[in-house]
């Protein structure tokens, strides 16, 4: 068995040719894609958050309608760029919107990607301490968000508060018991996935990763999640952590998936420089006929290994196709694979 979600970047754009022509658009099809995906069966909805752009950025509002409007399926992030968060305030919404969910919150943070203007999180009012790069910075604002998440005591009462506080040091409120273990991390290399597995986080792994052996990317991706899960045993936890990995996978049953997809050119992966000093490695896309796809498919180390897979989708396509495309992956793959 493997858990199946969805990953949507929530893009929005007023061209013609778009069916989400607005954050509007995008928020409420989130929603309705969100809500359908659940009817089908599927495990998660996930949402991507980026600044300055137009797509998904504020994900607790997004997080909690589809909470309020689902009773089943697993809702989270893949990512939060924590260098842009304020801990303190972040784990109260997260409570907040955990706690609407009824704890169906699965919460991917992460240092985040190259994005849409320099130095973005500037403008939100942080920067990195003296010697310290951005990188560090998010990874610091995550250990404080999880030391919030234990939901113990830190802040001194006031001796003549508003209204009257329990005993003891107050915490963030409101508070939900569980939602620490639902912490995942987006690790972009080994080391950052090892350093996961340290701080007792679940790990997300997307099509982008740092090319550290020039192997291929499924490869590499799944000595990533091993590196990962012998560093949680040697760190000692209790419980079993999770790992997924995303893959933009269309199942071509119709000629509408054709047109789109059978001639996508994606078949290979990507070798190239998100920074100045950075060389990565994007996976490549899967389309094919069902009894092809899963021939492909079984290839794949990385998903072989991972407990969750999360499928990209394409929804400025629209929530009718988008069901149409995940629909198709449940029904003519999933069996097939073992994941049913």
């Amino acid at each position: 068995m493997k858990k199946i979600g969805f990953l949507s970047f929530g893009h929005w754009t007023p061209s013609p040719q778009s069916r989400t022509r607005s954050a509007g658009d995008a928020l409420m099809q989130s929603i309705e894609l969100a809500v359908a995906a659940e009817a089908l069966g599927a495990d998660g909805a996930y949402f991507r958050v980026h600044h300055f752009a137009r797509q998904l950025a504020a994900p607790f509002p997004l997080l909690a309608a589809v909470g309020a409007r689902t009773k089943r399926i697993e809702i989270g992030t893949a990512v939060i760029d924590m260098r842009y968060e304020n801990p303190l305030y972040m784990a109260e919404d997260a409570g907040a919107a955990d706690l609407i969910s009824g704890g169906r919150l699965q919460l991917g943070i992460s240092r985040g990607s190259p994005e849409q203007v320099i130095d973005g999180w500037s403008y939100f009012g942080y920067r990195p301490a003296e010697g310290q790069s951005d990188a560090e910075m998010g990874r610091r604002h995550a250990e404080a968000f999880l030391e919030v998440l234990r939901g113990e005591g830190f802040a001194r009462p006031n001796p003549r508060p508003m209204f009257p506080n329990p005993p003891g040091l107050l915490r963030v409120e409101p508070h939900s018991e569980g939602l620490r273990e639902r912490i995942w991390w987006g690790a972009g290399s080994n080391a950052t996935a090892v350093w996961a597995a340290k701080a007792g986080m679940n790990l997300q792994s997307s099509t982008l990763k740092d090319d550290e052996t020039g192997e291929p990317f499924h490869v590499q991706q799944a000595a990533q999640i091993r590196a990962y899960r012998l560093a949680w045993k040697e760190a000692g936890h209790a419980r079993v952590p999770r790992v997924s990995v995303s893959r933009s996978i269309f199942a071509l049953m119709d000629d509408r998936d054709r047109a789109y997809f059978g001639q996508s050119g994606s078949d290979d992966d990507h070798v190239g420089f998100i920074d100045e000093k950075t060389r990565a490695i994007f996976g490549r896309s899967y389309a094919a006929e069902p009894e092809r796809l899963v021939e492909q498919l079984r290839q794949d180390e990385a998903i072989a290994e991972a407990d969750t897979l999360l499928l990209t989708v394409p929804n400025q396509l629209g929530v009718d196709y988008n069901i149409h495309v995940i629909e198709a992956i449940l029904t003519h793959v999933a069996p097939a694979m073992g994941w049913r």
